[in-house]
């Protein structure tokens, strides 16, 4: 394929990786940054983008995102998924293993990368179910995936009850250098529960689950990371006590990350209404509290990474009463309008959010992306820090319109988003 030869001109660039943040021009050729400041000798742009008040950054990464497909295309497809996912800058994305069939073989996980190359929006990285079928006894051929492309392993939102199949998956991936991405949750404590156990699930009369069952399961692990020596992400923690536990076991040199789904730094408990079903997460919305302390984490870098934890759902998933509506929320869209919303009530930096969509996350897979120098493939987002746009089922790419921001004014827009020095997105 021959791609263009890019400048970007203009624009406000930020490399967390270098701790780069100035105004230049940057100079793309055969996929790849060739220069930053001033363009190469004899470089001649074929296409010239004019970034002028707009801030250019590496495309995002995110840890977690369901495109449904294959098994599930009622609700979206790779091709509208890594769309809306380029719409938002993100250039890579990882999908969890729960897939029909599940990604559990060579077959599956080749099939997932092809139909994203072959959509062209965005890169997908499956990630490698840890058991047979995610059923927690028999675990996979861990090597057979690395090679077919998964760069860690995870178990989705299903539990591997058997402690001694947990430890033995934690060597057998720490033997192939894989990491392990674990929800934190007790399967028997979490049990029936649909919201956080407190003041409101009590005043709504739905079945809670308690903080333990976060703290229990994050106990466990680590316990286990320390033993194996694994290397394990925390995927998806909700609590004070969660984070406290991951920065204390990082302090004792455990290899542990973590990251949180951005909705958690902003809804509540409270935000449940009158049974929004839109509000129906795994883990749940938790205090104000959690969240006050999530975001003091995120911002001290004790969480690493902000995914979208994006669950795009069919309007018929939500429609039944509260604990059968399916949760997840459809999250691609909101991932960079909330992080400048983070920035503008002060939690973070804007170097600092950056990283935690591009560096963070990609120090998580052990992957050399997330970075903007020359030499490296030009996955870049360019986005408009003041664009004002509203949610809605007009304004979202997605087939996925379930989410609590609906009707919301949010500011930070995508102005042209490049997946290996090619414009994959152009508002």
């Amino acid at each position: 394929m021959n791609l263009p030869r890019i400048s970007i001109l203009n624009g406000r660039l930020i490399d967390p990786a270098s701790g780069h943040d100035g105004h230049g021009d940057l100079h793309i050729a055969d996929g790849q940054v060739q220069a930053i400041g001033a363009a190469p000798l004899g470089f001649e742009a074929e296409c010239i983008l004019d970034a002028a008040g707009h801030v250019v950054c590496p495309g995002f990464v995110d840890l977690c995102a369901r495109c449904r497909e294959p098994g599930h295309e009622q609700k979206a497809t790779i091709a509208s998924e890594t769309r809306a996912a380029a719409a938002s800058g993100i250039t890579t994305l990882c999908c969890p293993p729960d897939t029909l069939p599940v990604i559990d073989t060579p077959a599956v996980a080749q099939l997932v990368r092809q139909l994203a190359e072959r959509a062209g929006f965005a890169r997908v990285l499956p990630l490698g179910a840890i058991t047979q079928g995610l059923d927690g006894r028999t675990i996979t051929e861990m090597a057979a995936l690395k090679e077919a492309g998964c760069p860690a392993l995870s178990q989705a939102d299903r539990p591997i009850r058997n402690t001694q199949v947990n430890r033995r998956a934690m060597e057998y991936a720490a033997t192939f250098g894989l990491s392990v991405f674990l929800l934190p949750q007790d399967p028997d404590l979490s049990e029936g529960g649909c919201v956080h156990e407190g003041v409101v699930g009590t005043r709504l009369g739905l079945p809670g689950i308690p903080e333990a069952a976060e703290t229990v399961a994050v106990a466990r692990i680590l316990a286990l990371a320390e033993q194996t020596g694994a290397r394990i992400h925390f995927r998806g923690l909700s609590t004070a006590r969660g984070v406290a536990m991951l920065a204390e076991a990082r302090r004792r040199g455990v290899r542990a990350s973590g990251d949180v789904s951005m909705h958690q730094l902003f809804l509540t408990e409270e935000d449940l209404g009158r049974f929004d079903a839109n509000c129906h997460l795994i883990p749940p919305l938790r205090t104000r509290e959690d969240r006050q302390a999530l975001r003091a984490a995120v911002a001290a870098r004790e969480v690493s990474a902000i995914c979208s934890d994006h669950q795009p759902h069919d309007a018929d998933a939500k429609l039944a009463p509260f604990p059968e509506t399916a949760p997840g929320i459809s999250a691609l869209e909101t991932l960079l309008p909330l992080a400048l919303q983070l920035v503008d009530e002060g939690v973070i930096d804007l170097m600092g959010v950056i990283e935690r969509l591009t560096l963070g996350p990609a120090e998580a897979l052990d992957l050399r992306i997330g970075r903007i120098a020359p030499g490296l493939t030009a996955d870049l987002c360019i986005f408009d820090p003041t664009a004002v746009w509203r949610v809605d089922a007009q304004s979202l790419i997605s087939h996925g319109h379930n989410t609590p921001f609906l009707g919301r004014e949010l500011r930070g827009r995508v102005a042209w988003t490049l997946l290996g020095g090619r414009i994959v997105f152009e508002r």
